[in-house]
């Protein structure tokens, strides 16, 4: 069993997912739905390292014994891209292979509403798509950047752990940085990018305090920002901003949000038929009336309902 075979046959299957994990046989997801990739046998953690080590280098390698997990994506030829966690579980090693698309599907073929398009030609503020983990923030992020790239000449500025889908300049300059590859740190690079002359910025994930009001800052200073959370609703997401900030400090964050914030994307894949998945949304559009300190508090107040 080798890894290039396995990946082959997630491009063949159409599959969204590898999974390699000790005791069971390698699976896919399609769809949604796992299921064992056919002809193969349960993996024992000798087989699982070897399928790590054909992928991985060396120094990668290190730092998985080290650090017990591991993100990096991983160029599969001219067929695909794919973005791999590598951690340990039951002292063995496991992984997660996502499929990328090389080409980048244009918004229109998503089945995300026309008005994502109005998203791409904004000049600043804050644009979130946020959902759960695997339903398509990623792709549906990567489309309105190469709608800009296409129409507008800008510098984009992407900061990504990994970098998933990869952008070649069209009528756009583009820089993607991927954590300790290209950068020590989201706050490092969050920083530097205002001394980067950027027109559009995409923060890859706004994980944590120093994420998110570095995200807020750029949006502040006339900058067009994309960013994404795991969350489930425009209410939740707000109510995640605001409750990583000390309480003292919450008030000016409202403040803050409502200055800068353009639009909330909410998306979820669900299963329409038994061969496909279609995406449900919610859309919070940054009109006068949200904008508002109140109206960002009853959006809060909801969001602590549910």
């Amino acid at each position: 069993m080798e890894t290039k075979q396995l990946l082959q046959t997630v491009i063949d299957s159409n599959a969204s997912d590898l999974h390699l994990i000790v005791g069971i046989p390698p699976m896919l997801r399609i769809n949604g739905i796992l299921a064992p990739v056919p002809g193969t046998s349960v993996l024992t953690p000798d087989v699982v390292s070897e399928l790590l080590r054909q992928t991985l280098t060396s120094e990668q390698l290190e730092r998985l014994s080290v650090n017990k997990e591991l993100d990096f994506s991983l160029s599969f030829s001219e067929k695909g891209r794919f973005r791999v966690n590598a951690y340990t579980q039951k002292n063995s090693y496991a992984a997660a292979f996502r499929l990328i698309p090389l080409n980048i599907p244009p918004i229109e073929t998503l089945g995300l509403p026309p008005i994502l398009h109005s998203f791409t030609t904004l000049r600043q503020g804050l644009v979130l798509v946020t959902g759960p983990t695997g339903h398509g923030k990623s792709t549906t992020l990567a489309a309105m950047l190469q709608e800009i790239n296409k129409n507008r000449a800008c510098h984009i500025v992407t900061i990504e752990d990994p970098v998933e889908f990869i952008f070649n300049p069209i009528k756009s300059i583009i820089s993607q940085r991927e954590m300790r590859s290209d950068t020590h740190s989201w706050e490092i690079a969050l920083r530097s990018t205002l001394r980067e002359d950027p027109d559009v910025v995409l923060v890859g994930e706004m994980r944590d305090y120093e994420t998110i009001a570095a995200t807020l800052t750029i949006a502040e200073t006339g900058h067009l920002v994309f960013a994404t959370l795991h969350t489930n609703s425009a209410a939740q997401s707000i109510d995640r901003i605001v409750d990583v900030f000390p309480e003292e400090q919450q008030k000016q964050v409202q403040l803050q949000l409502s200055n800068v914030i353009e639009a909330v994307f909410s998306q979820r894949l669900v299963q329409a038929t038994q061969t496909g998945r279609v995406v449900a949304y919610e859309v919070m559009l940054g009109t006068t009336a949200i904008k508002t300190a109140d109206r960002l508090r009853t959006l809060l107040k909801r969001a602590r309902l549910l």
